[in-house]
Protein backbone atom coordinates (compact mmCIF):
# COMPACT_ATOMS: atom_id res chain seq x y z
CA UNK A 1 0.00 0.00 0.00
CA UNK A 2 2.88 2.22 0.66
CA UNK A 3 4.39 1.89 -2.30
CA UNK A 4 1.37 2.58 -4.27
CA UNK A 5 0.45 5.62 -2.13
CA UNK A 6 4.09 7.03 -3.10
CA UNK A 7 3.30 5.82 -7.02
CA UNK A 8 0.67 8.42 -7.09
CA UNK A 9 2.37 10.99 -4.99
CA UNK A 10 5.05 10.46 -7.80
CA UNK A 11 2.31 10.87 -11.06
CA UNK A 12 1.14 14.02 -9.81
CA UNK A 13 3.69 16.20 -11.33
CA UNK A 14 2.92 14.77 -14.71
CA UNK A 15 -0.57 16.04 -14.01
CA UNK A 16 0.10 19.77 -12.84
CA UNK A 17 -0.06 21.25 -16.96
CA UNK A 18 -3.68 19.45 -17.23
CA UNK A 19 -4.96 21.53 -13.98
CA UNK A 20 -3.57 24.75 -14.31
CA UNK A 21 -0.65 26.50 -13.53
CA UNK A 22 -2.11 27.95 -10.42
CA UNK A 23 -3.35 24.74 -9.03
CA UNK A 24 0.11 24.07 -9.61
CA UNK A 25 1.31 26.90 -7.64
CA UNK A 26 -0.82 25.68 -4.89
CA UNK A 27 0.36 21.78 -5.14
CA UNK A 28 4.29 23.29 -4.93
CA UNK A 29 3.71 25.51 -1.67
CA UNK A 30 1.78 21.81 -0.45
CA UNK A 31 5.09 19.98 -1.17
CA UNK A 32 7.01 22.77 0.58
CA UNK A 33 5.24 22.23 3.79
CA UNK A 34 5.32 18.25 3.43
CA UNK A 35 9.18 18.35 3.38
CA UNK A 36 8.82 20.71 6.82
CA UNK A 37 6.79 18.35 8.10
CA UNK A 38 8.85 15.16 7.02
CA UNK A 39 11.83 16.89 8.85
CA UNK A 40 9.57 16.94 12.01
CA UNK A 41 8.58 13.52 11.35
CA UNK A 42 9.09 10.72 13.93
CA UNK A 43 10.51 8.46 11.60
CA UNK A 44 13.80 9.63 12.20
CA UNK A 45 13.51 8.97 16.00
CA UNK A 46 12.96 5.19 15.38
CA UNK A 47 15.52 2.99 13.86
CA UNK A 48 14.94 1.51 10.40
CA UNK A 49 15.31 -2.40 10.89
CA UNK A 50 16.87 -4.80 8.22
CA UNK A 51 17.07 -7.82 8.58
CA UNK A 52 19.59 -10.29 6.37
CA UNK A 53 18.91 -13.89 5.23
CA UNK A 54 19.70 -15.74 3.07
CA UNK A 55 21.60 -19.81 2.84
CA UNK A 56 24.53 -20.08 4.61
CA UNK A 57 27.86 -19.03 2.45
CA UNK A 58 25.81 -16.65 0.16
CA UNK A 59 27.76 -13.18 1.81
CA UNK A 60 25.38 -12.01 4.85
CA UNK A 61 27.99 -11.59 7.25
CA UNK A 62 30.34 -9.74 4.52
CA UNK A 63 27.21 -7.31 3.93
CA UNK A 64 27.50 -6.75 7.80
CA UNK A 65 31.14 -5.77 7.40
CA UNK A 66 30.81 -3.67 4.31
CA UNK A 67 28.68 -1.22 6.58
CA UNK A 68 30.85 -1.82 9.39
CA UNK A 69 33.44 -0.25 7.07
CA UNK A 70 31.35 2.23 4.66
CA UNK A 71 29.39 3.78 8.11
CA UNK A 72 31.68 2.86 11.23
CA UNK A 73 35.27 3.60 10.08
CA UNK A 74 36.28 0.20 9.38
CA UNK A 75 38.17 -1.57 11.88
CA UNK A 76 41.02 -1.04 14.21
CA UNK A 77 44.62 -2.31 14.42
CA UNK A 78 43.45 -4.60 17.57
CA UNK A 79 39.92 -5.56 15.69
CA UNK A 80 42.72 -6.09 12.47
CA UNK A 81 44.84 -8.42 14.53
CA UNK A 82 41.97 -10.41 16.49
CA UNK A 83 41.11 -11.74 12.94
CA UNK A 84 44.14 -13.72 12.24
CA UNK A 85 43.29 -16.87 13.72
CA UNK A 86 40.18 -16.73 12.08
CA UNK A 87 42.30 -15.75 8.87
CA UNK A 88 44.36 -18.95 9.50
CA UNK A 89 41.55 -20.97 10.20
CA UNK A 90 40.59 -20.60 6.34
CA UNK A 91 43.69 -21.48 4.93
CA UNK A 92 44.45 -24.28 7.05
CA UNK A 93 40.87 -25.44 6.19
CA UNK A 94 41.15 -25.30 2.49
CA UNK A 95 44.46 -26.96 2.41
CA UNK A 96 43.03 -29.69 4.46
CA UNK A 97 40.03 -29.58 2.28
CA UNK A 98 41.73 -30.15 -0.84
CA UNK A 99 44.40 -32.23 0.03
CA UNK A 100 41.78 -34.56 1.58
CA UNK A 101 39.65 -34.74 -1.53
CA UNK A 102 42.43 -35.89 -3.85
CA UNK A 103 42.07 -39.56 -3.63
CA UNK A 104 38.45 -39.24 -3.37
CA UNK A 105 38.38 -37.78 -6.80
CA UNK A 106 41.27 -39.96 -8.14
CA UNK A 107 43.44 -37.13 -8.45
CA UNK A 108 47.30 -37.58 -8.63
CA UNK A 109 49.74 -35.53 -6.59
CA UNK A 110 52.42 -33.98 -9.50
CA UNK A 111 55.79 -34.83 -7.25
CA UNK A 112 56.53 -36.81 -4.53
CA UNK A 113 57.57 -33.81 -2.58
CA UNK A 114 54.13 -32.91 -2.75
CA UNK A 115 53.11 -36.34 -1.35
CA UNK A 116 54.79 -35.81 1.30
CA UNK A 117 53.46 -32.63 2.15
CA UNK A 118 50.33 -34.33 1.84
CA UNK A 119 50.83 -36.26 4.30
CA UNK A 120 51.92 -33.84 6.65
CA UNK A 121 49.10 -31.60 6.31
CA UNK A 122 46.85 -34.67 7.43
CA UNK A 123 48.81 -35.63 10.14
CA UNK A 124 47.44 -32.33 11.53
CA UNK A 125 44.64 -31.48 13.82
CA UNK A 126 41.97 -29.77 12.13
CA UNK A 127 42.73 -26.55 14.31
CA UNK A 128 44.45 -23.97 12.54
CA UNK A 129 48.44 -23.96 13.90
CA UNK A 130 48.92 -20.56 16.42
CA UNK A 131 51.73 -18.99 13.77
CA UNK A 132 52.69 -20.13 10.80
CA UNK A 133 56.02 -22.05 11.23
CA UNK A 134 58.68 -22.42 8.33
CA UNK A 135 58.08 -25.81 7.97
CA UNK A 136 53.96 -25.50 7.38
CA UNK A 137 54.22 -22.50 5.23
CA UNK A 138 56.93 -24.73 3.14
CA UNK A 139 54.34 -27.47 2.72
CA UNK A 140 51.56 -25.37 2.11
CA UNK A 141 53.40 -23.29 -0.80
CA UNK A 142 54.67 -26.63 -2.36
CA UNK A 143 51.22 -28.26 -2.06
CA UNK A 144 49.43 -25.05 -3.79
CA UNK A 145 51.67 -24.70 -6.75
CA UNK A 146 50.84 -28.41 -7.47
CA UNK A 147 49.33 -29.37 -10.72
CA UNK A 148 47.09 -32.12 -8.81
CA UNK A 149 46.01 -29.45 -5.96
CA UNK A 150 45.53 -26.98 -9.04
CA UNK A 151 42.97 -29.72 -10.82
CA UNK A 152 41.39 -30.88 -7.43
CA UNK A 153 40.97 -26.87 -7.22
CA UNK A 154 38.89 -26.97 -10.50
CA UNK A 155 36.40 -29.39 -9.44
CA UNK A 156 35.71 -27.79 -6.19
CA UNK A 157 32.37 -27.33 -6.80
CA UNK A 158 31.97 -31.22 -5.60
CA UNK A 159 33.20 -31.02 -2.80
CA UNK A 160 32.72 -27.98 0.20
CA UNK A 161 35.18 -25.61 -0.27
CA UNK A 162 35.65 -21.78 1.18
CA UNK A 163 35.13 -19.84 -2.01
CA UNK A 164 37.83 -17.43 -0.61
CA UNK A 165 40.29 -20.25 -0.87
CA UNK A 166 42.29 -19.70 -4.10
CA UNK A 167 42.37 -15.69 -2.49
CA UNK A 168 44.00 -16.85 0.73
CA UNK A 169 46.44 -19.91 -1.15
CA UNK A 170 47.22 -16.65 -3.43
CA UNK A 171 48.40 -14.79 -1.06
CA UNK A 172 49.91 -16.87 1.58
CA UNK A 173 52.98 -15.71 1.56
CA UNK A 174 52.09 -12.44 2.48
CA UNK A 175 49.67 -13.72 5.66
CA UNK A 176 52.28 -16.17 6.61
CA UNK A 177 54.97 -13.22 7.61
CA UNK A 178 55.12 -12.80 11.16
CA UNK A 179 54.71 -9.39 11.31
CA UNK A 180 51.25 -9.88 9.29
CA UNK A 181 48.15 -8.08 10.33
CA UNK A 182 45.01 -8.46 8.08
CA UNK A 183 44.42 -5.89 4.94
CA UNK A 184 40.67 -5.09 4.93
CA UNK A 185 40.32 -7.01 1.72
CA UNK A 186 42.13 -9.86 4.06
CA UNK A 187 38.55 -9.55 6.46
CA UNK A 188 36.21 -9.20 3.90
CA UNK A 189 37.30 -12.54 2.09
CA UNK A 190 37.59 -14.37 5.77
CA UNK A 191 34.63 -16.11 6.87
CA UNK A 192 33.56 -17.68 9.87
CA UNK A 193 30.04 -19.72 10.61
CA UNK A 194 27.36 -17.37 12.06
CA UNK A 195 25.58 -19.18 15.21
CA UNK A 196 22.34 -16.85 16.39
CA UNK A 197 21.90 -12.91 16.14
CA UNK A 198 24.34 -10.34 15.47
CA UNK A 199 23.23 -6.62 15.19
CA UNK A 200 25.09 -3.64 13.83
CA UNK A 201 23.83 -0.03 14.37
CA UNK A 202 24.92 2.54 11.94
CA UNK A 203 23.65 6.28 11.11
CA UNK A 204 22.79 7.76 7.19
CA UNK A 205 22.50 11.39 5.81
CA UNK A 206 18.63 11.71 4.89
CA UNK A 207 18.73 13.49 1.26
CA UNK A 208 17.66 16.97 1.33
CA UNK A 209 14.66 15.96 -1.11
CA UNK A 210 13.48 13.71 1.92
CA UNK A 211 14.05 16.55 4.54
CA UNK A 212 17.23 16.52 5.45
CA UNK A 213 18.85 15.33 9.03
CA UNK A 214 19.76 11.39 9.55
CA UNK A 215 18.53 8.18 10.00
CA UNK A 216 19.80 4.79 12.20
CA UNK A 217 19.70 1.96 10.37
CA UNK A 218 19.76 -1.41 12.61
CA UNK A 219 21.03 -4.55 10.73
CA UNK A 220 20.56 -7.81 11.60
CA UNK A 221 22.38 -11.11 10.46
CA UNK A 222 21.32 -14.95 11.44
CA UNK A 223 22.99 -18.10 10.58
CA UNK A 224 21.72 -19.66 7.22
CA UNK A 225 22.22 -23.18 7.73
CA UNK A 226 19.45 -24.91 8.48
CA UNK A 227 19.75 -26.01 12.05
CA UNK A 228 19.93 -21.81 12.88
CA UNK A 229 17.17 -20.70 10.68
CA UNK A 230 14.23 -22.04 13.52
CA UNK A 231 15.48 -18.60 15.48
CA UNK A 232 15.00 -15.89 12.43
CA UNK A 233 11.51 -15.57 14.26
CA UNK A 234 12.71 -14.24 16.87
CA UNK A 235 13.67 -11.10 14.45
CA UNK A 236 10.90 -10.91 12.59
CA UNK A 237 9.06 -8.16 14.78
CA UNK A 238 9.72 -4.37 13.26
CA UNK A 239 11.30 -5.54 10.57
CA UNK A 240 11.17 -2.52 7.59
CA UNK A 241 12.86 -4.47 4.92
CA UNK A 242 14.34 -7.97 3.94
CA UNK A 243 17.68 -8.11 2.34
CA UNK A 244 17.45 -11.99 0.74
CA UNK A 245 21.11 -12.95 -0.65
CA UNK A 246 21.53 -15.10 -3.28
CA UNK A 247 25.06 -16.78 -4.40
CA UNK A 248 24.43 -16.76 -8.14
CA UNK A 249 27.55 -19.09 -8.07
CA UNK A 250 26.72 -21.61 -6.17
CA UNK A 251 24.43 -23.26 -9.47
CA UNK A 252 26.92 -25.77 -9.49
CA UNK A 253 27.34 -27.19 -5.97
CA UNK A 254 25.64 -28.67 -2.94
CA UNK A 255 24.75 -28.30 0.81
CA UNK A 256 27.44 -29.14 2.73
CA UNK A 257 24.55 -30.39 5.64
CA UNK A 258 23.03 -31.69 2.67
CA UNK A 259 25.21 -32.96 0.08
CA UNK A 260 22.19 -34.35 -2.17
CA UNK A 261 20.50 -30.79 -2.38
CA UNK A 262 21.70 -28.03 -5.02
CA UNK A 263 22.74 -25.00 -3.40
CA UNK A 264 20.56 -22.78 -5.49
CA UNK A 265 17.69 -24.63 -5.64
CA UNK A 266 17.68 -24.48 -1.81
CA UNK A 267 18.12 -20.59 -1.99
CA UNK A 268 14.91 -20.39 -4.07
CA UNK A 269 13.04 -22.16 -1.68
CA UNK A 270 14.13 -20.55 0.94
CA UNK A 271 13.13 -17.50 -0.89
CA UNK A 272 9.50 -19.03 -1.39
CA UNK A 273 9.43 -19.60 2.14
CA UNK A 274 10.04 -15.87 3.11
CA UNK A 275 8.16 -14.18 0.47
CA UNK A 276 5.11 -16.34 1.53
CA UNK A 277 6.05 -15.33 4.97
CA UNK A 278 2.68 -13.56 6.81
CA UNK A 279 4.79 -12.28 9.60
CA UNK A 280 7.06 -10.19 6.75
CA UNK A 281 4.26 -9.22 4.51
CA UNK A 282 4.81 -5.68 5.46
CA UNK A 283 8.24 -5.43 4.96
CA UNK A 284 10.29 -4.16 1.82
CA UNK A 285 12.17 -7.44 0.07
CA UNK A 286 14.90 -6.62 -1.55
CA UNK A 287 17.41 -9.47 -3.15
CA UNK A 288 21.19 -8.91 -3.62
CA UNK A 289 22.03 -11.19 -6.10
CA UNK A 290 25.67 -12.05 -4.90
CA UNK A 291 29.02 -13.67 -6.09
CA UNK A 292 28.27 -12.94 -9.74
CA UNK A 293 32.00 -12.76 -10.08
CA UNK A 294 32.37 -16.13 -9.23
CA UNK A 295 29.75 -17.05 -11.77
CA UNK A 296 30.99 -15.75 -14.53
CA UNK A 297 34.83 -17.23 -13.59
CA UNK A 298 33.23 -21.23 -13.28
CA UNK A 299 31.41 -20.27 -16.82
CA UNK A 300 34.63 -18.74 -18.45
CA UNK A 301 36.29 -22.18 -17.16
CA UNK A 302 33.45 -24.44 -18.89
CA UNK A 303 30.57 -24.92 -15.95
CA UNK A 304 27.32 -24.39 -17.69
CA UNK A 305 24.26 -23.95 -15.53
CA UNK A 306 21.82 -25.88 -17.97
CA UNK A 307 23.62 -29.38 -16.79
CA UNK A 308 21.95 -28.56 -13.30
CA UNK A 309 18.43 -26.57 -14.53
CA UNK A 310 17.57 -27.80 -17.77
CA UNK A 311 15.11 -25.50 -17.68
CA UNK A 312 17.61 -22.71 -19.12
CA UNK A 313 17.57 -23.90 -22.36
CA UNK A 314 13.97 -22.72 -23.28
CA UNK A 315 14.25 -19.60 -21.05
CA UNK A 316 17.39 -18.84 -23.93
CA UNK A 317 14.99 -19.39 -26.23
CA UNK A 318 13.17 -16.08 -25.55
CA UNK A 319 12.96 -13.10 -27.16
CA UNK A 320 16.11 -11.88 -26.78
CA UNK A 321 16.18 -9.77 -23.56
CA UNK A 322 17.77 -6.53 -23.32
CA UNK A 323 21.71 -6.14 -21.90
CA UNK A 324 22.04 -10.55 -22.43
CA UNK A 325 25.06 -10.36 -24.75
CA UNK A 326 26.82 -14.00 -23.50
CA UNK A 327 26.53 -16.99 -21.27
CA UNK A 328 26.75 -15.24 -17.88
CA UNK A 329 24.13 -12.29 -18.74
CA UNK A 330 21.66 -15.19 -19.82
CA UNK A 331 23.12 -16.74 -16.52
CA UNK A 332 22.34 -14.08 -14.29
CA UNK A 333 18.86 -13.16 -15.64
CA UNK A 334 18.19 -16.79 -15.59
CA UNK A 335 18.19 -16.79 -12.10
CA UNK A 336 16.21 -13.60 -11.61
CA UNK A 337 13.76 -14.60 -13.66
CA UNK A 338 13.40 -17.63 -11.12
CA UNK A 339 12.66 -15.01 -8.71
CA UNK A 340 10.50 -13.25 -10.53
CA UNK A 341 8.51 -16.30 -11.06
CA UNK A 342 8.01 -17.09 -7.05
CA UNK A 343 6.86 -13.78 -6.29
CA UNK A 344 4.08 -14.14 -8.96
CA UNK A 345 2.41 -17.19 -7.61
CA UNK A 346 -0.93 -16.77 -5.21
CA UNK A 347 0.11 -16.39 -1.48
CA UNK A 348 -0.91 -19.72 0.19
CA UNK A 349 -3.53 -19.23 3.24
CA UNK A 350 -2.35 -21.02 6.46
CA UNK A 351 -5.96 -20.67 7.94
CA UNK A 352 -9.30 -19.29 7.14
CA UNK A 353 -9.39 -16.43 8.98
CA UNK A 354 -5.91 -14.78 7.12
CA UNK A 355 -5.68 -11.92 5.32
CA UNK A 356 -5.38 -12.88 1.28
CA UNK A 357 -2.00 -11.38 0.82
CA UNK A 358 -1.62 -11.53 -2.91
CA UNK A 359 -4.61 -9.51 -3.22
CA UNK A 360 -2.73 -6.42 -2.05
CA UNK A 361 0.47 -4.95 -3.46
CA UNK A 362 3.97 -5.50 -2.91
CA UNK A 363 7.09 -5.83 -4.93
CA UNK A 364 10.34 -6.86 -4.97
CA UNK A 365 13.65 -5.20 -5.58
CA UNK A 366 17.08 -6.87 -7.64
CA UNK A 367 20.49 -5.90 -7.57
CA UNK A 368 23.24 -7.87 -8.88
CA UNK A 369 26.52 -7.78 -6.43
CA UNK A 370 29.65 -8.71 -5.39
CA UNK A 371 29.65 -8.60 -1.67
CA UNK A 372 34.20 -8.20 -1.12
CA UNK A 373 33.56 -5.33 -3.39
CA UNK A 374 32.65 -2.12 -1.14
CA UNK A 375 32.63 -0.17 -4.23
CA UNK A 376 29.88 -1.92 -5.17
CA UNK A 377 28.16 -2.58 -2.18
CA UNK A 378 28.19 1.47 -1.10
CA UNK A 379 26.41 2.01 -4.64
CA UNK A 380 24.30 -0.68 -4.36
CA UNK A 381 23.38 0.12 -0.74
CA UNK A 382 22.88 3.96 -1.47
CA UNK A 383 19.64 2.92 -3.68
CA UNK A 384 18.35 0.28 -1.47
CA UNK A 385 18.63 3.08 1.27
CA UNK A 386 16.77 6.02 -0.46
CA UNK A 387 14.22 3.34 -1.47
CA UNK A 388 13.35 2.43 2.09
CA UNK A 389 13.51 5.68 3.34
CA UNK A 390 11.09 6.76 0.82
CA UNK A 391 9.11 4.07 1.96
CA UNK A 392 8.97 5.39 5.32
CA UNK A 393 8.47 8.67 4.41
CA UNK A 394 5.78 7.79 2.21
CA UNK A 395 3.70 5.78 5.16
CA UNK A 396 4.57 8.56 8.08
CA UNK A 397 3.77 11.88 5.55
CA UNK A 398 0.18 9.62 4.68
CA UNK A 399 -0.69 8.49 8.35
Amino acid sequence: MKLRLLRCLRQQPSKQAAIGQKEAELQAVHDHHMLKDMAKSPFRDTPVKILLLGTAESGKTTIIKQMRILHINGFTDAERRDKVPEIYQNIHDSILQLVAQMGVLGIDFGSCTSERSADYILSLPSLAPEYMNEEYCDHVMALWNDVGIRACYNRSNEFPLLDSAKYFLDNFERISDVEYIPSTEDILHSRKITTGISQISFRVEIPKSMGGGEQEFRMYDVGGQRDQRNKWIQVFEGIQAVLFLISCSEFDQNLREDPTQNRLQEALKLFRAVWQNRFLASAGLIVFLNKYDIMERKIRAGKHIVDYFPEYEDFCKRPQQDNCFDESDWTKMFIKQKLVDITQEPFKRHSRNQVDLGTSERECYYHFTVATDTRCIKDVFCDVQKMILSENVAGTSLL
